[in-house]
């Protein structure tokens, strides 16, 4: 008996805060079920990390203009220099320099699997404790 899985992300909620021609790079890469993560750093190249492949998104490097687009259209970020978009799993981490001011984005596609808990759910039902280890966009 084979298992539906049904797999959800809107990573639309996610693109929708980045600049235009940055959205525009992602998409032309025409990758977005393998996408894992958007790198903005200032003064480099911005990158898209993907489940076998990391790619370029075009040649000029990152402006202050577009980490503050991003960072506008994010909302707050927390004390450990997180933020999370309000209904969906996606998180954005920044860096900071010393003077507090963001010189980096990675944001972080969250998706959620539906139909893959039978496997441990008599681990879950017990009521013991479980952890669960993998690299990046295993499916943790």
């Amino acid at each position: 008996m084979s298992q539906q899985h049904q797999i959800t992300d809107d990573l639309d909620a996610l693109l929708d805060v980045l600049p235009a021609n940055i959205r525009q790079a992602v998409e032309k890469t025409n990758n977005n079920n393998d996408l894992l993560e958007i790198i903005l750093d200032l003064g480099r190249v911005p990158t898209a990390r993907y489940v076998e492949d990391e790619v370029v998104l075009r040649d000029d490097e990152v402006t202050r203009e577009e980490i503050d687009h991003v960072d506008e259209h994010v909302g707050s970020f927390d004390a450990d220099n997180r933020a999370g978009l309000e209904r969906t799993l996606h998180r954005i981490s920044a860096i900071r320099n010393r003077l507090g001011n963001i010189v980096g984005l990675t944001l972080r596609v969250g998706r959620a699997v539906y139909g893959t808990i039978d496997i441990i759910e008599d681990i879950i039902a017990s009521g013991k404790s479980l952890l669960i280890l993998g690299r990046p966009g295993v499916g943790k």
